[in-house]
């Protein structure tokens, strides 16, 4: 009579199942140790999505971190029962990825409606200072890193605080302030540059 060995019933799959679990229990906990477990177990996957969808490289390194930000943060709303932690930073890249979408186009919408009205006044007889300060404001904006656009995006357009701005993006406040100054300071830059550059023309 043969006899059979033992063998273990544990499948590849179900180890590595196992090991998702842990890693949600632990972002659950608030683990810290767990959570750049989930950063380096998933941050390719959201990388990829974000690239393939904005073809932008920056912009997909913007959205990776806005999504392990949120999920970090808005940990507690996971719920095991409803699904893989995988596919549930899946859905929070999506709907980042549509939110950094919809701020494309805000730029762009924002941009053409600018170059319209400006030349609406040149038209009108507007001033050649209003319509030059303004098209120099959104050239200079659009020239901006995405993030510190953004942030300045919310502010002047949305008329939203640095609190709502941070909690609308899951960006850190301390980093929204940070972009904020940084981004201020390079618009002033460059549309006093321009200005001097008109001025010597």
């Amino acid at each position: 009579m043969t006899k059979t060995r033992p063998t273990d019933a544990r499948s590849p799959v179900t180890q590595e199942t196992r090991y998702e679990d842990e890693l949600a229990r632990g972002l659950l906990s608030a683990d810290e140790n767990a959570f750049a477990a989930v950063y380096r177990r998933w941050g390719s996957l959201v990388h990829t999505m974000a690239t393939r969808s904005l073809g932008d490289t920056h912009e997909a390194e913007d959205v990776t971190q806005q999504v392990f930000i949120g999920a970090w943060r808005g940990r507690n709303g996971y719920r095991p029962e409803k699904g893989p932690l995988g596919a549930w930073l899946v859905g929070i890249t999506r709907r980042k990825i549509v939110d950094a979408l919809a701020a494309r186009t805000r730029r762009l919408t924002l941009i053409d409606t600018v170059t319209h009205d400006a030349d609406g006044r040149r038209h009108d007889g507007g001033t050649l200072d209003e319509i030059l300060d303004r098209v120099l404001l959104v050239d200079a904006l659009s020239r901006l890193p995405h993030s510190q656009r953004e942030v300045l995006c919310l502010g002047f357009y949305q008329d939203l605080t640095q609190a709502q701005i941070a909690e609308r993006t899951g960006i850190p406040l301390g980093t929204v302030k940070s972009h904020t100054r940084r981004g201020l300071h390079r618009l002033r830059e460059a549309v006093e540059q321009g200005l001097g550059d008109e001025n010597a023309a």
